[in-house]
């Protein structure tokens, strides 16, 4: 359950252009996940900078890391992700069905049955 504080910390580290960035890419990468390396590349970070934004985004909870090997990857918290989401809509247009709801649901849907797959 998402809580008004930690709403605040994960939207604080999302409010930031490269941060936003690296999100969305790992969004888009799934749940796998990306080595720091490949983040870097593809966004053209230095590591030393994109260190720093991946420790903002996991401190809000909003990536998660593993070691493979000597690479640590990285991937979005789908679950966290979620739970802001929820947080936000949250009774949302007084409890009447709307647009932005029903696009979420499909995606969450979507991504929910593939990995279950």
């Amino acid at each position: 359950m998402m809580t008004p504080a930690t709403a605040v910390d994960a939207l604080a580290a999302l409010a930031q252009e490269t941060r936003l960035k690296v999100f969305r890419l790992l969004v888009t990468a799934g749940p796998t996940g990306l080595a720091a390396g490949d983040v870097g590349a593809q966004l053209g970070i230095p590591a030393n900078t994109l260190s720093f934004h991946l420790k903002a985004l996991a401190q809000a909870g909003m990536v998660t890391s593993r070691q493979e090997g000597r690479f640590v990857i990285y991937a979005a918290n789908y679950a966290v992700m979620d739970d802001l989401i929820a947080f936000l809509t949250d009774n949302c247009c007084q409890g009447a069905a709307c647009l932005p709801q029903t696009q979420q649901v499909a995606t969450i849907t979507k991504r929910r049955t593939r990995s279950l797959a």
